[in-house]
């Protein structure tokens, strides 16, 4: 970790239902397991899920943030775990598009946390919307998770390339999810590396990890409570804890595109 500049990352997805929230949550666990300080924001604005997930009921979120004025330290939620959330809000549709002053704010918002944290964990919403777009572009590194489902790479697909021809973004790390065992899951990721490899010129597609299907997924979601935290030596969480090593020694990238990041002024003079 270079100085003191956190390392921003997305855990993203064309498709719903890829348990995106789910590795997020359990991702901040490993990596405050490794010593590291850990928050995410949950910028599925108008469908958050990140506090369900977590059994947490956050007084405040981010709808606080643009309409009451409240701080971003008023809003930050910790958790039992060891890491805090920046919940959004759900069921408010005008939280569903925000306005560039808007989105200027919450990036400003996070300057005064840089000197306090080491890994800022994007959750987005699902697909190709403004708000997906824009925290995509927002973060140094993304994490497209997709499932062994034709349908979840071809949405993994269509949300890169969305982001490479509009917007210039070729960096992307892979997990792929609820996998059957490591061959297929490595076949999903080989289709959606050729797919980008045939059609869009520049695109970098990294396998970052492969987490198995396992009940206990299943049980600690019902339960609101982190897999990692209720079954640590599952082979999903042992894959997670994994996942998380390799993210740990991510570098704040050199070369930046030229869209506006997280804690832009300090990567200015990076």
């Amino acid at each position: 970790m270079s100085g003191s500049l956190p390392l921003v990352f997305s855990v993203t997805s064309g498709k719903g239902g890829v348990g995106k929230t789910n590795l997020s949550v359990n991702l901040a666990c490993c990596l405050v397991q490794l010593g590291k300080r850990v928050i995410i924001i949950d910028s599925d604005l108008g469908l958050a899920n990140v506090d369900v997930v977590l059994g947490l009921t956050p007084q405040k979120n981010l709808f606080h943030l643009f309409h009451e004025d409240a701080s971003l330290s008023d809003i930050l939620f910790p958790t039992p775990y060891g890491f805090s959330i920046l919940p959004a809000s759900s069921g408010m549709s005008e939280m569903l598009t925000l306005s560039t002053g808007q989105k200027l704010e919450l990036l400003e918002a996070f300057d005064e946390l840089e000197e306090d944290l080491d890994f800022l964990i994007v959750d987005t919403g699902a697909g190709i919307s403004d708000n997906v777009l824009y925290f995509n572009m927002a973060v140094q590194e993304r994490l497209v998770v997709m499932t062994p489902e034709p349908t979840s790479l071809t949405d993994a697909y269509a949300l890169i390339k969305v982001l490479k021809m509009n917007h210039g973004v070729e960096r992307f790390q892979v997990c792929v999810n609820m996998a059957n065992d490591n061959k297929s899951a490595k076949t999903s990721f080989s289709r959606l590396y050729q797919a980008c490899d045939h059609f869009l010129e520049g695109v970098s597609l990294d396998l970052a990890g492969i987490i198995p299907r396992d009940n206990s997924v299943r049980q600690a979601v019902i339960n609101q409570k982190p897999f990692c935290v209720t079954a640590p030596d599952s082979p999903a969480a042992r894959s997670v804890q994994a996942l998380a090593g390799q993210i740990a020694s991510w570098q704040v990238p050199e070369m930046l595109d030229g869209n506006i990041k997280f804690f832009w002024k300090k990567l200015l003079f990076h």
